[in-house]
């Protein structure tokens, strides 16, 4: 009597080990992945910040939360940890990414690739520097470098009020780059302009990761 039942069940087991291979090969190739860059004072915090808000729970769109040594702010809810702790974490395979930048340590939790394997699209907040190793791991990700004027960032990071004027033109020289980053195929570059109202940019950036859920 069980005979019959036999090659639905292998039918069953044959789909489970597709979805799983498919699973695998979406966080190989970081398809529905998306790395978002853009200098201190570009606004990367606050579109995030947005887009989050947008976001019902049931969505198929997530922002990534990022491991930082230092503490959470309003516009990113991010998970403090000590030094040690990050370390800790490093060595423990915690990290899907990660790096260092001006005295910090930021990382990006191996979660997303869980994310990922269920088909959802991931937006996380990278850095321009770590891009080469992010391509390397997830060669099929789609970068979003995000573009303001160059006074207008002066302006808004002279309103934060966190570095001196010195510190400032730091940041302003390193806030031009030589050129478009190096994204090859199967990668993809978008450039977002952010010197407007933030809103139209974070529902700019909402729209290039919705067009990446037929994939």
């Amino acid at each position: 009597m069980s005979a019959p039942g036999r090659p639905k069940r292998e039918s069953s087991l044959g789909e489970a080990v597709a979805q799983r291979q498919e699973g695998t090969a979406m966080i190989a190739a970081g398809a529905r992945l998306v790395y978002l860059m853009g200098a201190s004072g570009s606004g990367k915090d606050t579109l995030l910040r947005l887009a989050r808000a947008s976001l019902p729970d049931s969505d198929c769109i997530k922002v990534a939360r990022r491991i930082i040594t230092r503490p959470g702010s309003a516009d990113e809810p991010n998970l403090e940890v000590t030094a040690a702790q990050f370390e800790q974490m490093r060595q423990a395979g915690g990290f899907a990414m990660h790096w260092s930048s001006h005295g910090l340590l930021y990382g990006i939790g191996i979660e997303i690739d869980d994310d990922l394997s269920r088909r959802q699209v991931v937006i996380v907040n990278g850095s321009r520097r770590y891009l080469p190793q992010a391509l390397a791991r997830y060669p099929g990700m789609s970068v979003v470098q995000i573009h303001v004027d160059r006074d207008l960032l002066a302006q808004r990071l002279a309103a934060r009020g966190r570095e001196t004027p010195e510190q400032i033109g730091r940041r302003l020289a390193q806030a031009v780059p030589d050129g478009d980053p190096d994204v090859p195929p199967p990668g993809a570059l978008h450039k977002l302009d952010n010197n407007a109202a933030p809103e139209a940019a974070a529902q700019g950036l909402l729209d290039i990761a919705r067009g990446l859920l037929a994939r």
